[in-house]
C-alpha cells in the first residue's frame, strides 16, 4: 500500500470526530457553489430596521445639508443636491459655400480676448508642485514675480495724443528731420509711372557725317556751359545749344582718328583721346590746343575729368591718371583689367572712381590720389565679375552717392546697381538688348539705358523697383551707342551708327513746369534753331 494515499479509515476517523453544529450549517449554506457569483451584503435599504436607530423629521433635515451630529461627533456627508445637465450645443448651421476649415482650433484660439482674459486669471502656479529651492532661484534671476505671466491678454492701450503729452510730441517734431529721407525733394517716380508721358519723337535731329560706329568709343559729350562735343572721325566739333553755333574745334594727326572725347568740371577744357595712345587738351573759348599727354600703347577709347586729374582708359586694360598742371603728366597707373578699358566714370567728389572693360569686369576704385611718386599702381576697392560681356556703361547717381549702375554687352544685356560702401549688388535687371550707356536723372529716381541691337531703343527705369516707365523702340536706325544728359538735366542727346544726333525730352525740371511756354519760328527755336554756316552741312537741323 502506499504510504502517501491516506486510508479509508484515517479519514473516517477524522470525519468522525468534527461534529456540525447549527452556525457550521448555516454558515455553509450561504456559500454559493457558482464561482462566477461574487456574494455581497444585502442592501441596507431591505434590511429590517428592528433594533436600529429610528429616523425622524430632525435626522432628515441633517442628513438633507449634509452633516449628521450623533453624540456630539459631526459626520460630513457628500450629498449631490442634483444632477449636471451639460447645456446643449447649438447646431452649427453653414451653407455649402462655407468651408469646414472654419471650425474652430484644436491647440490654437480664435476666441475673442474679452472671453480669454478673464479665464487666464484663474490660472496660477503652485509653488507647492515644484521644487521651492528651484523656484525661488527662477523668481531671482528672471526678477518675475511667481504668479505673473510674461504673456498675457490685456486691453489695448489708449492711443497717444499730442494734447495729453505735450513735452513727447515736441520731442518728436525735433526728431523729424533726423528721420527725413535724404534729398525729399526728388520725387519718387513709382507713384507717377502712370501719369507721367515721354514724347517719342525726338525735339531737335542734327546731321553728323562720320560718327564712327563702334561700341567701345565715346563720341559724345555734354558740357555745362551748354556746348556738345562730337567726334566725327579725324575731326572735333562743338555745338553750342544755346546758339546753335557750331565750330570746328580739333583734327586729329594724319593716319589716326579720334576715339574719345570729355569735358572738364567746368566746361573749359576738352579732352581728347586718339587711336595713337595720345591724350590731346583743348581750351573751347579759344580753340587752342594747350599740350599732347602720351605714353600709351593703345587706342584711348574713354576719358573721365575729376577737377585738374584727366583719367584715360587704354586698349591695353591700363588706366592712367594725368595731372594736367605739371609736366610729368602721369601721375598713378591703374591695373585691373586684361581687356580694353571702354568705360571710365569719376564720382561728384572725387572719392572713387568706376571702370569697366571687354574683359566683363568692373572695377571700384580709390580716387584719392594724394602726393604719389612717380611709377605709383593702385589696386581696386571692389571688383565685380557678375557680368558675362563688356562693360561700357557705367553711371555714377547723383542723388546717392553710394549706388553705382553698370551694363553690360549683348551677351549679357543686364543693369546692376551696386552700393559701393558695401560692395554688395542691390538690384539687378534684365534687358532685351546690348547696353550701350546708362544715364541717372539728376531730380528724379529713375535711370535712363541705350541700348544697340535688335530694339535700338532709349528705356527709362524707376528705382528702387526697375519698373519700366517708358520706351521709344527705333529711337534711330541702328544702334544707339552714345548719350549724354543736358546741364538742366530734362535733355538727353544719342548718337547712333545712322549718322544722327537727336535730342529726347526725357525729364521735366521745376523751372520748365513753371516757365510760361513761348510761341518761336523754327529759325528761332532754342538750343539750336538756325541753320549753321559749316560747308559740310555738319551739325545742322534737319
Amino acid at each position: 500500500m502506499d504510504p502517501r494515499t491516506p486510508s479509508r479509515r484515517a479519514r473516517a476517523r477524522s470525519e468522525a470526530k468534527t461534529p456540525l453544529t447549527p452556525s457550521l450549517v448555516n454558515a455553509i449554506s450561504n456559500i454559493s457553489l457558482n464561482p462566477f457569483v461574487s456574494s455581497r451584503p444585502s442592501s441596507p435599504i431591505k434590511r429590517t430596521t428592528s433594533g436600529s436607530i429610528t429616523v425622524s423629521d430632525s435626522l432628515q433635515r441633517q442628513a438633507g445639508t449634509g452633516v449628521i451630529r450623533k453624540g456630539g461627533v459631526e459626520s460630513r456627508l457628500d450629498v449631490v443636491t442634483r444632477d449636471y445637465v451639460p447645456p446643449p450645443k447649438p447646431e452649427l448651421k453653414r451653407s455649402r459655400s462655407t468651408p469646414a476649415s472654419a471650425r474652430r482650433d484644436r491647440f490654437i484660439t480664435n476666441r475673442d480676448d474679452s472671453e480669454v482674459a478673464p479665464t487666464l486669471d484663474h490660472l496660477h502656479l503652485n509653488p507647492k508642485s515644484a521644487s521651492p529651492g528651484h523656484t525661488a532661484r527662477l523668481v531671482a534671476a528672471t526678477g518675475v514675480p511667481l504668479n505673473r505671466r510674461i504673456l498675457a491678454y490685456h486691453e489695448p492701450p489708449p492711443a497717444a495724443s499730442s494734447s495729453s503729452n505735450s513735452a513727447l510730441a515736441q520731442h518728436r517734431e525735433f526728431a523729424r528731420p533726423l528721420y527725413a529721407q535724404r534729398n525729399a525733394s526728388i520725387p519718387n517716380s513709382i507713384s507717377a509711372t502712370k501719369a507721367r508721358k515721354i514724347p517719342t519723337q525726338p525735339e531737335r535731329v542734327l546731321d553728323a557725317p562720320g560718327l564712327v560706329d563702334d561700341f567701345y568709343l565715346n563720341l559724345l559729350a555734354w558740357s555745362p556751359a551748354n556746348a556738345v562735343a562730337v567726334a566725327l572721325e579725324a575731326s572735333t566739333y562743338i555745338w553750342k545749344a544755346d546758339t546753335g553755333a557750331v565750330t570746328q574745334l580739333a583734327d586729329a594727326p594724319e593716319g589716326t582718328y579720334v576715339s574719345s572725347v570729355d569735358f572738364s568740371n567746368d566746361g573749359a577744357f576738352l579732352g581728347i583721346g586718339l587711336g595713337t595712345g595720345d591724350v590731346e587738351l583743348w581750351d573751347v573759348e579759344s580753340a587752342q590746343k594747350l599740350r599732347t599727354m602720351s605714353g600709351h600703347q593703345g587706342q584711348i577709347a574713354t576719358l573721365s575729368w575729376h577737377q585738374h586729374i584727366l583719367t584715360s582708359g587704354c586698349g591695353d586694360g591700363s588706366i592712367w591718371h594725368h595731372d594736367v598742371r605739371v609736366p610729368r603728366h602721369k601721375v598713378m597707373e591703374l591695373l585691373g583689367h586684361t581687356g580694353e578699358v571702354c568705360g571710365l566714370r569719376w564720382r561728384s567728389d572725387g572719392e572713387l572712381l568706376a571702370s569697366g572693360g571687354n574683359d566683363n569686369v568692373v572695377n571700384i576704385w580709390d580716387g584719392r590720389v594724394g602726393d604719389v611718386a612717380e611709377g605709383a599702381r593702385g589696386n581696386a576697392k571692389w571688383t565685380k565679375r557678375n557680368h558675362t560681356a563688356a562693360v561700357k556703361a557705367v553711371a555714377w547717381c547723383p542723388w546717392q552717392p553710394s549706388l553705382l549702375a553698370s551694363g553690360g554687352g549683348t551677351n549679357d544685356a543686364t543693369i546692376n546697381v551696386w552700393n559701393t560702401t558695401t560692395g554688395a549688388r542691390l538690384h539687378s535687371l534684365k534687358t532685351p538688348s546690348q547696353i550701350t550707356s546708362l544715364l541717372w536723372a539728376p531730380a528724379k529716381k529713375e535711370i535712363l539705358s541705350t541700348h544697340g541691337f535688335p530694339t535700338n531703343a532709349l528705356m527709362v527705369h524707376a528705382y528702387p523697383s526697375m519698373e519700366r516707365v517708358a520706351e521709344i523702340r527705333d529711337a534711330h536706325d541702328a544702334r544707339v551707342l552714345f548719350s549724354c544728359v543736358s546741364p538742366n538735366g530734362d535733355v538727353v542727346c544719342t548718337g547712333a551708327g545712322d549718322e544722327n544726333l537727336k535730342f529726347w525730352r526725357i525729364w521735366d525740371t521745376g523751372e520748365e513746369k513753371t516757365r510760361k511756354k513761348k510761341i518761336v519760328s523754327a529759325s528761332e527755336d532754342v538750343g539750336g534753331g538756325r541753320i549753321n554756316s559749316t560747308r559740310e552741312g555738319i551739325l545742322s537741323i534737319r
